[in-house]
């Protein structure tokens, strides 16, 4: 009987909105609530609460997974973008300045970028895939030292 190969979860970040983005959700539902006050008060109440669900579920579905597997399908995974293990070169942990830098004067136009604005720290994957003008991956993440060693660790050991 063959032995199936499951890839394992070795890193996952769920890379929710700030604290302070969540207070967005009623604050427009309110004001738009209030716009429609004066014609009346229930349909300010309706317009408040559907509001105020369209900004969460909106704030909800910018949330994007991080997952580095291992296993039969090793890997990083930012949101649906894959970058297969034996592709991962160098990774770089970026601290807040690091992550602006590589976001701002030092950026490519040819990276590939999981940003949120709402986290600061990153990690840089570098691509080895020669058929790839990918140069490198720039990853948006609050765990960049774990990060960092959990690509390190699911990456073939270099020849």
């Amino acid at each position: 009987m063959p032995t199936t190969l499951d890839s394992r979860e070795v890193f996952v970040e769920r890379q929710w909105p700030s604290v302070a983005a969540w207070f967005l959700a009623p604050g427009v539902g309110l004001f738009a609530g209030l716009a429609v006050f004066p014609i009346s008060d229930v349909a300010a109440a309706a317009v408040f609460l559907a509001v105020t669900l369209t900004v969460v579920i909106l704030l909800a579905r910018t949330a994007e997974r991080i997952v580095v597997t291992d296993g039969a399908d090793p890997g990083l995974r930012a949101g649906r973008a894959f970058l297969e293990a034996w592709h991962i070169g160098e990774v770089t942990e970026l601290d807040r300045a690091a992550s602006r830098e590589a976001l701002g004067p030092g950026a490519d136009a040819r990276a590939h970028l999981a940003h949120r604005g709402w986290i600061t720290t990153a990690v840089k994957v570098s691509v080895l895939d020669p058929d790839d003008p990918t140069p490198y991956w720039l990853v948006s993440t609050r765990r960049p030292a774990e990060l960092a060693a959990a690509l390190v660790a699911v990456r073939p050991p270099t020849a």
